[in-house]
């Protein structure tokens, strides 16, 4: 299973925004009705009762059947999954403390893709028909950047940002293979770069520092709309330059090996906002899965005195320890006669750690 995020256009919003009041509206008497009859009778109510309930409310809600029925599987799943006897409130009030993000939920037989047509050199349009009560249709047209007509499309939801923009997170199942390659490589994980491989490739993130002072600017002048623009802003950098990293990681190589390291053994130090800017989790989610698609071996190696070893003779006199020793970068081996670049001679040692485990 995959799911592919597709930006809808903003002259769909107002009729998106309707149906997700819809939407909220069963959710709330779902809600309410399960609370109740845990109350009663102390049994929970499964998602196939519920449906019982809102059976025919499309009709007056302009909601398809099949919604229906997913708003009832979903509650149904997130009740169990939270362990909770009521969850939240969906509200679409601007004012309310918390205001709920728009979401609606399809099922296959209720989207048809109608066409995909070449509107530029690399981007395409593709539209999307959904289907409503009373045999309505509802036809939205999105920027199609994995072209849908590649892929078989299974369940598909319509989800809205904090900023009101409307994205459709399709789920298809059939989907292109890509092909890994035949190189091996290892990933040292750290701060100033945020990720290092053994052959030398870096991965900056803090490129997106540029924004720093626009971010300010804007956070001191109290405009809550400028301020979520540029956060969505620098999300969207940090992630174009993870994928493309990944990606290319994926293409060249048959085995990737990652030095298993965790956000929050450094997220109570100094190096917080390093290390969340770093986006180690993301890096990592991104290999486990491309690998997956393209046959890649990935696994996760104790890093344990990775950047101290020498990964020619495998000495530790010379390398530099402690956190004194984390700005220097480079560093000679007496023994060996070698010149090592921490972060790639930590990459290489994740990598000998890797093999030795295969």
């Amino acid at each position: 299973m995959k799911t592919l995020k597709l930006r809808i256009k903003d002259k769909h919003a107002t009729q998106l925004n309707i149906l997700a009041g819809a939407v909220n509206f069963v959710w709330n008497y779902v809600n309410e009705l399960s609370f109740k009859h845990l109350k009663r009778t102390g049994k929970f109510f499964s998602a196939y009762d519920l449906a019982a309930y809102t059976k025919g409310a499309g009709e007056y809600l302009n909601l398809h059947s099949q919604t229906l029925q997913a708003i009832s599987e979903v509650h149904a799943k997130s009740r169990k999954q939270f362990k909770k006897a009521k969850l939240n409130w969906r509200t679409n009030n601007s004012k309310a403390k918390r205001r709920s993000l728009g979401w609606i939920p399809f099922k296959k037989t209720a989207i048809k893709h109608i066409s995909t047509r070449q509107s530029g050199k690399k981007s395409l349009k593709s539209t999307l028909q959904f289907s409503l009560a009373n045999r309505q249709k509802l036809i939205i047209d999105m920027w199609d950047s994995y072209n849908l007509a590649l892929y078989s499309i299974n369940t598909l939801e319509l989800v809205q940002d904090n900023r009101g923009h409307w994205y459709a997170c399709v789920t298809v199942k059939d989907f292109p293979k890509i092909k890994c390659g035949t190189g091996q490589v290892g990933i040292d994980l750290g701060c100033k770069d945020s990720a290092v491989s053994s052959d030398g490739d870096q991965l900056q993130i803090k490129v997106t520092h540029q924004y720093a002072e626009k971010l300010a600017t804007a956070q001191r002048a109290k405009n809550k709309k400028r301020v979520k623009a540029i956060h969505a802003k620098i999300k969207n950098t940090r992630q174009d330059l993870i994928h493309k990293f990944t990606s290319k990681l994926v293409k060249a190589n048959s085995l990737i090996v990652v030095g298993k390291i965790k956000s929050k053994s450094f997220t109570s130090s100094k190096l917080a906002k390093s290390v969340y800017d770093a986006g180690w989790f993301e890096i990592k989610r991104q290999l486990d899965y491309k690998c997956a698609n393209a046959g890649c071996h990935y696994i996760e190696v104790n890093e344990a005195y990775s950047t101290q070893t020498c990964s020619c003779c495998g000495s530790r006199q010379d390398s530099p320890k402690g956190r004194s020793g984390l700005g220097i970068r480079v560093w000679f081996c007496r023994s060996c006669k070698m010149t090592h670049q921490r972060d790639v001679n930590g990459a290489k040692n994740i990598l000998a750690v890797g093999l030795g485990r295969l």
